[in-house]
């Protein structure tokens, strides 16, 4: 049979086969040598699922002899297809779980090597930057739930595991690992962080690059430029973005519940370091077994509290704000609400100098060589900040962790690696609270409440530009409301210049019910890197991503389609924001209709007296699995609760509406 010309592909090369195949063919086989190691009682009282696994552990080849060693299950985020050489045969979604494989598989050898018998499932995970803008992003942030309900099957389909050890790296695969792996229980397990990317040598990092459409429009840059730095901005195969976004931001939680091991998270993904961390998550996955200590010896109220200290203290990324509430849903504790979050960061100094805060913006790679989340913790205990007599996954006390950090080897080194490669002092990247306070850093979080905004928002204050900050330390921004219903239609505005000095972008039917919580990364994304739109504030009911910076606030609840005021908002009306940076509490009000200006007061009675906008509608594409989740959420706290699943909440709701039919 001749090739046909490339490209073209006929019937014949669909339907045929090489004949050769079929004298191959067979219908037995001899089987795995040997015997199964059972007993009497076994056969008597073993259930038969228990007893047909161990034929299947021994048709796929493991040791007869060794059948009846400890199991535990590694469950990864794994995406795409690895020659032997790291080339690719099929690609993953993303960076994030391309090398993860390499971790699952220094774990299983690990825990051979060990006596127990690892199993391997693996629930892969979709790029938030790859669905930036599209109809990818609808599908987003339930996907996190839907991940982690498959994650909690599969660890339950294995009732004969001791403990489950988890890897994932990225925006809604850790999120939904950590939610998972809080539901063990009784049960001990172990989160290994997927790692970061490293920076091209010269070049624009992952966050940066996203924004190359948008300056393209404007003609900041040149075609050529955007493709030559679009090609290298993910400089190395595997790992989470460059800056501290929701992916980065993640792995800090997790080793800051105690989940993962003392320094795993942000390291560089692929070097030998980073897979090391796999081999200590399996030792110590073996050493809680032995010691009898289950996952909800480990996440409770205090390892929650320490992650949202360690949150604030990096300065991290405020969709956190959704996946910490749903760990602590998962674990059976109490969620943590929008004062707690405002409480702690008025209390917790920023410490951390990341992509994209600032002030100088290091890399995630530069800030574990710093020391990362130990090297943070070190201050927070100084300070008192922390419950250091919580439980972590090495069998010891945070405590315990921190003074073992404190003098190690490991922390001498990575910290003069850093001087050495880059020449950069990590006491430039994690700063002592007095040095914080000196160079500006200011606490991140701020939770905006209003007559739009009666249910709370939020704002990530500490990346507004600081030329709009005045001299009490706040943001003032009063404008004309632009009204846009998509996504689509914010950002063609923006690209053609439809969008000016002082204007509010006011992007509504972005939350749950209307597209999914959509992240609005190419939005405000454009603003930060076109000239004038620094002056430009951004009010929605959608959510950002991590590496999000200005005047953006997001989270608007009610959201519109729910009733919520934001719904009410005519083009031109006037819009105050106010921001105090120092206090952490802010305003949004509608303050103005036509030439007419008036009291919030006022404006809270003009919205009440006005009809939702006609136009409001869902997203035209918004598909029924994410108009599902979004009721489901709804009725179990919605996104305060964390847009989790609350079974109790949903299934009251069902009944009183059976009731009432």
């Amino acid at each position: 049979m001749t090739d046909a010309p490339k490209g073209t592909v006929t019937a014949a090369q669909v339907l045929d086969s090489d004949p050769k195949l079929f004298v191959d063919l067979k219908t037995h086989a001899p089987g795995p040598s040997g015997a199964l190691p059972i007993t009497p009682e076994m056969l008597l009282n073993e259930p038969s699922g228990n007893l047909f696994g161990l034929s299947q552990d021994a048709g796929m080849g493991w040791d007869p002899a060794r059948l009846l060693d400890p199991e535990f299950l590694i469950l990864s985020t794994h995406g795409g297809m690895r020659a032997a050489d790291g080339t690719p045969i099929a690609l993953g979604f993303h960076t994030g779980h391309w090398e993860v494989g390499l971790l699952v598989a220094e774990a299983a050898r690990e825990l051979r090597n060990r006596r127990a018998i690892p199993f391997a499932g693996a629930v892969t995970d979709p790029c938030d930057g790859r669905t930036q803008g599209t109809d990818g992003m609808l599908d987003s942030l339930a996907y996190r739930n839907d991940a982690a309900v498959v994650l909690r099957r599969l660890m339950r389909s294995l009732p004969t595991r001791k403990g489950v050890l988890g890897i994932a790296t990225c925006d809604k695969g850790l999120p939904a690992m950590m939610m998972a792996l809080a539901s063990s229980g009784k049960y001990p397990s172990i989160l290994v962080p997927g790692g970061v990317t490293l920076l091209p040598e010269s070049g624009e990092d992952a966050g940066k690059v996203q924004t190359i459409g948008a300056r393209f429009s404007q003609a900041q840059i040149t075609l050529e430029y955007a493709a030559e730095m679009g090609c290298k901005a993910c400089a190395s195969p595997g790992g989470g973005c460059q800056f501290l976004g929701t992916a980065a931001t993640a792995q800090v939680v997790a080793e800051s519940m105690g989940l993962s091991l003392p320094h795993a998270a942000l390291a560089p993904s692929g070097q030998p370091i980073w897979l090391d961390a796999a081999t200590r998550s399996a030792r110590a996955l073996l050493r809680l077994y032995q010691q009898g200590i289950g996952t909800r010896d480990i996440l409770t109220d205090a390892a929650i509290r320490n992650a949202m200290v360690v949150h604030a203290a990096f300065g991290g990324s405020t969709n956190l704000l959704l996946h910490v509430p749903a760990t602590a849903h998962a674990a059976g504790l109490k969620r943590p609400t929008a004062e707690d979050w405002a409480a702690i960061n008025r209390q917790v100094p920023r410490l951390v100098d990341a992509l994209p805060n600032g002030p100088n913006g290091f890399a995630t790679v530069q800030v574990f060589l710093a020391g990362a989340v130990p090297e943070v913790m070190l201050h927070l205990r100084r300070a008192g900040l922390l419950d250091t007599s919580a439980l972590t996954v090495t069998g010891e006390t945070l405590d315990h962790n921190l003074d073992w950090w404190e003098q190690s080897a490991r922390r001498r080194e990575v910290r003069a690696r850093l001087r050495t490669l880059d020449n950069i002092d990590p006491d430039d990247v994690i700063l002592s609270p007095d040095c914080a306070r000196s160079r500006g850093l200011t606490a991140t979080v701020c939770f905006p409440h209003g007559n739009l905004a009666p249910e709370g928002s939020v704002i990530k204050s500490t990346s507004i530009d600081p030329t709009l900050i005045d001299a009490e330390n706040l943001y003032r921004h009063t404008g004309p409301a632009r009204v846009f219903i998509t996504e689509t239609a914010a950002i063609d505005a923006i690209k053609h210049g439809r969008v000016g000095h002082g204007d509010v972008i006011v992007l509504i039917c972005g939350g749950p019910a209307g597209a999914g919580m959509q992240e609005i990364y190419q939005v405000t994304s454009a603003l930060k890197n076109l000239p004038f739109c620094k002056h430009v504030a951004v009010l929605t009911d959608a959510r950002f991503s991590g590496v999000s910076t200005g005047a953006c606030v997001g989270h608007i609840s009610p959201e519109a389609l729910a009733g919520g005021p934001i719904g009410r908002i005519l083009e031109g009306d006037t819009i105050q924001i106010v921001v105090d940076r120092a206090a952490l509490k802010g305003t949004i009000d509608l303050v103005g209709e036509a030439n007419e200006s008036f009291t919030p007061e006022e404006g809270t009675r003009r919205l009440a007296t006005r009809l939702p906008r006609p136009d409001l509608a869902p997203h035209p594409s918004m598909p029924d699995d994410s108009r599902l989740w979004a009721a489901l959420t709804h009725a179990s706290g919605g996104v305060w609760g964390g847009c989790v699943y609350d079974a109790d909440a949903i299934l009251a709701q069902l009944t009183r509406g059976a009731q009432n039919s």
